[in-house]
């Protein structure tokens, strides 16, 4: 798709077919708008409480659901940015929430597990984190709080996700 140059009104058009890019409706835009907000909010919780930033904690929880994942692994559980996580696992492993272990056969792979202080941690957020998403969802009734996830789930296998 090509693009013109904006327009006075700051909307920029599609050359090829005339339409205005309305950033307050375009879905990715709204996506990475309401992720950035929703993520702040939420690690105010767990950021005062624990001293974690966003990626440690999303480190956490990837951790707390799929243990033994290298630190490549995570990155791509979470489609977080590889130098991020590796950053933030440094920073975990500091502190002492992690474990490192050289894989068994393959002494260049390292795998990650939360240490007994990681898996507390991830023991008092997650209820905080599932209480939060319960919060978020509440203007949804029951029926669009399903649809919402199935759509989801759909925009997400086109990503492999």
């Amino acid at each position: 798709m090509s693009r013109s140059p904006d327009t006075p009104s700051g909307r920029a058009t599609d050359a090829d077919t005339g339409a205005l890019l309305d950033l307050e409706r375009f879905l990715p835009y709204q996506l990475s708008v309401l992720s950035n907000v929703v993520s702040q909010d939420i690690a105010q919780a767990y950021g005062e409480r624990f001293g974690l930033a966003v990626t440690e904690w999303r480190i956490i929880a990837v951790l707390g659901r799929f243990p033994g994942l290298s630190a490549v692994g995570v990155a791509e559980r979470s489609a977080m940015d590889k130098v991020a996580v590796s950053r933030a696992v440094a920073s975990l492993l500091e502190r002492g929430l992690l474990h490192r272990e050289t894989h068994g056969e393959d002494r260049r792979r390292s795998v990650l597990e939360l240490s007994e202080a990681g898996r507390a941690v991830h023991a008092e957020v997650a209820p905080l984190a599932l209480a939060y998403e319960r919060e978020l969802l509440s203007p949804l009734d029951e029926d669009e709080r399903a649809q919402f996830s199935r759509m989801l789930d759909k925009l997400g296998e086109r990503y492999g996700l």
